[in-house]
């Protein structure tokens, strides 16, 4: 009898130590999956806008986006990123008497290819300080509409420092394609060149998306589940996404 209560307080107590046990993981497992994804999501985030920045600087040039990941990064690291550099600011003066940035630009550059023409001065176009100093102070026309100091100069810079300000280099900025902790899984881009509006107007968009499985395979499954299951009942997309495929969404994404 003494062995048999002795077994079953054993007995008891390793259910309650095992009842304890699914009660505390039963909380604890719902948070550390909530915790790990929003930290996950941060970097997934961070690649995805960087990624946008790519294919709209790849649509800006080109008038189409690209859906080919290696496309896009060979774009990136060799085309230039061409930059309106300014200095000066027309005058409302100026801007009542008829002159727009388009006519001021349109007498600086005739008066920079006449003085270039002039192989007396010696002037060169790799040397704009010294041709534009030439001209303000010399050439009639910009005298004439005060032009003085107003400079305007197309100039190409490399694009990955343009864009991404030495966040990356060309051995780095292929990770931008790459879903973080998606075991060297790319995000899935979709594009539709041909998209037109309701008034006929043909706008490209594009589709950048990183799926929950991607990058939260390796976590609890049925929180998983059960994450897929609520986002689907909302009728959302089951991950992280920028752009939409289906209609113009100023290449948004649904983080935002």
């Amino acid at each position: 009898m003494k062995a048999s209560r002795i077994i079953a307080i054993c007995v008891l107590s390793i259910a309650v130590v095992v009842m304890g046990y699914f009660c505390v993981t039963s909380v604890t497992t719902p948070i550390k999956f909530e915790n790990t994804k929003a930290e996950r999501e941060v970097a997934v985030i961070k690649n995805l806008v960087d990624l946008r920045t790519a294919l709209v600087e790849y649509h800006h040039q080109n008038g189409r986006f690209t859906a080919d990941a290696d496309s896009l990064l060979m774009f990136i690291k060799t085309a230039p990123k061409k930059e309106l550099m300014k200095e000066g600011s027309l005058t409302d003066k100026q801007l009542e008497a008829g002159l727009t940035e388009t006519k001021a630009v349109k007498i600086l550059d005739e008066a920079k290819k006449k003085a270039l023409k002039n192989k007396k001065l010696e002037l060169s176009a790799d040397d704009l300080d010294a041709l534009y100093a030439y001209i303000w102070e010399n050439d009639a026309d910009v005298k004439k509409n005060n032009l003085q100091g107003f400079r305007r100069d197309t100039i190409e810079l490399n694009m990955i420092e343009a864009l991404y300000h030495g966040q990356y280099d060309a051995t780095t900025v292929d990770t931008i394609v790459k879903i973080p902790y998606g075991n060297g899984a790319k995000f899935e881009i979709e594009v539709n060149n041909d998209y037109k509006t309701s008034q006929g107007i043909r706008v490209p968009i594009f589709e950048a998306r990183a799926p929950f499985e991607s990058y939260l395979s390796d976590l609890n499954q049925q929180e998983l589940v059960n994450l897929i299951d609520r986002e689907q009942k909302l009728d959302h997309y089951t991950g992280l996404k920028v752009g939409d495929i289906y209609a113009p969404n100023n290449n948004a994404g649904n983080w935002e």
